[in-house]
This record gives C-alpha cells, sequence and structure tokens, in this order.
C-alpha cells in the first residue's frame, strides 16, 4: 500500500496549483455532463424521434463542436484564453437551461448546433492555458490531471444522469446547465487576476514550423486526419454504444450510466500513474500506436458480449486504450505549435475531435439501421488497426521520447 500511495504521490508531485484549478474547473463542468450520454436515448425513447433523425440531431452536435474549436483557436489568440473560457462556461450552461423547451426536429437540430458550438469553444482555450500554466517538463502530466478531472467528472455524470433520467430526461439539461454556470463562476473567481507564464518554445518544436500556419504543415495535417479517424471510432461510446446497451441487451438508463461512467472512473484511477511511469520510458508514438490497436480490441469484444462481464470488459479496454493514446497526442500537438499559433495548432486538432462529433453518430447510426451493431462493431476494430499502422508510419521519424 505504501508503494501505491508513493506512485500516485510521485505521479501528481510537482504540478503547478493554476494547473489544479484548471482541473477543478473541468471537474465541476463535467460532473454535470449527463445530457450527450444520453441524448440518442432521450432522442429515440422520450421524442420518439426515427434512428436516422436521431443521427442527424447528434450530427449537428458535431457540427457545432467543429465551428467551435476553430472559433475557440481563433478567438484564444486575438482575446485571450480567459474570456473564452468564462464566455463558454457561462453562455453555454445558459442554453443548457432552455435546450428541453425546444422539441420539434428541425429547430431541436439547429439548437444543439449553437449550444454544442458554444460549449465546445472551451475546448482550444483551455488546453492552450494547460501549457500556460505548466512547466515544460510537466506538460503531460498537466494534460493527465486535467484529463483526469474530465474523467472524474464524467464518472459522476453519467452515474447521477441514469439516476434523473429515470425520472425525467429534462433535469439532464438541467443540472448540465448549473454545473456549467458553476464552473464558469469558479473559473472567473480564482483567474481573474492570474498572470499566466510566458509560454516557452517547446525544445522539440522544430524552428522552420514554429510560426507556420498549421494549415501548411502537412505532417501535422495528416496527424489532425488520423486523429479524427481515431475520434470516430472512439465516440461510438457515446452515440451508438448506449443504443446498444439499450436496444441490443436491454439495459435500463441506471446500468447504462453506470457503465460509460465506468470508463471515466477507469482513467480517473489509472491514467496519471500510468502516463507518470511511460511517459520518459515510450515513444509518443508507440503510445498512440499501442492506444488505437487497444480501441479496436474493446469494439471487437462487444461483438461476442452475451454477458454483463464482457459488455464491462469492452469499457475496462476502451478505457486503456483512451489513456494509452490520447495524453500523447495532446502532447505531440504542443510540441508542433510555437509562440504565435499555439490556439489555431490546437483549435485544428481540437477540430479533429469535433469532427468526430458529427461523423461518428451520423455513419454509425446508418450502419446500424442499414446493416446491425455486429458490422459496426467490426467495421471499428478494422478501422482501428489500420489507423494504428497509419501512426506508425506518419510518426516514425517523429522518435522524441513521450515527455514534455
Amino acid at each position: 500500500m505504501t508503494k501505491i500511495l508513493n506512485l500516485y504521490k510521485q505521479a501528481y508531485g510537482g504540478l503547478s496549483e493554476p494547473a489544479w484549478m484548471l482541473a477543478v474547473v473541468m471537474l465541476i463542468n463535467r460532473a454535470g455532463s449527463m445530457v450527450l450520454p444520453f441524448l440518442s436515448i432521450y432522442l429515440t425513447q422520450s421524442l420518439k424521434f426515427e434512428i436516422r433523425e436521431t443521427g442527424i440531431v447528434l450530427a449537428s452536435y458535431g457540427l457545432g463542436a467543429m465551428a467551435g474549436s476553430l472559433l475557440g483557436g481563433w478567438l484564444s489568440d486575438r482575446i485571450g484564453n480567459f474570456l473564452v473560457q468564462f464566455l463558454s462556461l457561462v453562455l453555454g450552461g445558459i442554453f443548457f437551461l432552455f435546450l428541453p423547451l425546444i422539441t420539434e426536429f428541425e429547430w431541436l437540430t439547429v439548437a444543439v448546433f449553437l449550444v454544442s458550438m458554444t460549449v465546445e469553444s472551451l475546448r482550444p482555450a483551455n488546453t492552450a492555458s494547460i501549457a500556460s500554466y505548466s512547466k515544460p517538463e510537466n506538460l503531460t502530466r498537466s494534460y493527465s490531471l486535467n484529463r483526469m478531472a474530465i474523467n472524474l467528472g464524467f464518472s459522476i455524470g453519467p452515474a447521477l444522469g441514469g439516476i434523473l433520467a429515470s425520472h425525467s430526461y429534462e433535469l439532464l439539461f438541467y443540472a448540465d446547465g448549473l454545473t456549467c454556470i458553476s464552473a464558469g463562476i469558479f473559473f472567473f473567481v480564482y483567474f481573474r487576476n492570474k498572470t499566466p507564464r510566458k509560454v516557452k518554445e517547446v525544445p522539440h518544436a522544430s524552428k522552420a514550423l514554429k510560426d507556420k500556419s498549421p494549415y501548411l504543415d502537412y505532417s501535422f495535417l495528416l496527424f489532425v486526419l488520423l486523429v479524427a479517424g481515431y475520434a470516430m471510432v472512439f465516440f461510438q461510446l457515446f452515440n451508438t454504444i448506449p443504443i446498444f446497451y439499450r436496444e441490443s441487451h436491454h439495459l435500463s438508463e441506471g446500468t447504462i450510466g453506470i457503465l460509460l461512467g465506468l470508463n471515466g472512473l477507469i482513467v480517473f484511477l489509472f491514467e496519471m500513474i500510468l502516463v507518470h511511469h511511460f511517459e520518459k520510458r515510450v515513444t509518443i508514438r508507440k503510445m498512440i500506436v499501442i492506444g488505437t490497436f487497444l480501441c479496436g480490441v474493446s469494439y471487437a469484444v462487444l461483438n461476442v458480449a452475451g454477458s454483463i462481464s464482457l459488455l464491462i470488459a469492452a469499457v475496462i479496454l476502451l478505457s486503456f486504450a483512451e489513456i494509452m493514446a490520447m495524453p500523447f497526442m495532446v502532447t505531440h500537438v504542443i510540441n508542433k505549435a510555437g509562440k504565435g499559433n499555439q490556439g489555431s495548432y490546437i483549435g485544428l486538432y481540437s477540430l479533429a475531435w469535433a469532427s468526430a462529433f458529427t461523423l461518428a453518430p451520423f455513419l454509425g447510426t446508418r450502419v446500424v439501421a442499414g446493416a446491425g451493431f455486429d458490422i459496426l462493431w467490426w467495421s471499428c476494430t478494422g478501422m482501428s488497426i489500420l489507423l494504428s499502422l497509419l501512426f506508425y508510419f506518419s510518426l516514425r521519424k517523429k522518435v522524441k521520447r513521450a515527455q514534455s
């Protein structure tokens, strides 16, 4: 037990106070993340939308996230990370409070787009803030701390959301909105008088690229494309997997919430110590390749899952795939960016994830409607294996250690 405690102490040691406070902001925000995990069920069960209509509404969330990623990155370079984060949290929370009043398909599609654009503009600004407030040698762990907070919140949100949904789906929107506003208030109170450290050039960044537009950095554009593919597979967790749990395994909302929350709990418990262990021992490329491959394995398990224990095993595998890949993906982005274009690089990287919000539900629901869940899960497995190979070869010249 002492060795385990010392391992956690080492993993969390040396991180700055503002980095911890940014993590607290995300914890408050994500502890109320109840709408997205249950949105597909809300649309099909409560509003009685067809699965294709559900896919369109979910895709509109993705389109809004794409717009928000670009807008957040652009605004961060111009008006600063502080204002972007504060407005995103508060305005996004207010929008969530009014969203359950809209039940018409067309208007709901537009409303979901606007809500998503607002709340997802937080991501690039938050990512850039972490780089500003963390020491260069602790960069990967600072991002992992932030992700740890997000996943702890996400282990709480869906579990509570399942309980609230069993009473009324409207309660999900109110809880999500109020926690967004609370996170915005906390952020404002702590950071209003804080001056971020001047971001230093990352030693690994190429001098030729430090002031270059990410849209002219072709190796980075390829990386972003591959990340979008990975995210499209991963995000089935929030789109088609809840429907799969409900329709194929007849699980209750409470059980679905626990399974989804298990993902966040595993990442919360293990990501920091695993990143601490691997960041100076294993290359960024190898971590990304392993994580992407393991993602495919998790979806293969869904096709043989005849019991709740195998469904749990699939979530565990997907969670460790996330731990292996995602923290090192964002470190690679920061290593590529320079002083004057960090927001743009992060915004383009965030766009990869946001585009997956669009394509994942849109394509996933159509595959399910046309061919069934089995074909979808095998497709996710095959795509993950292909992506792991492409990451391996595209990053083969980037043999840097997985360190900040």
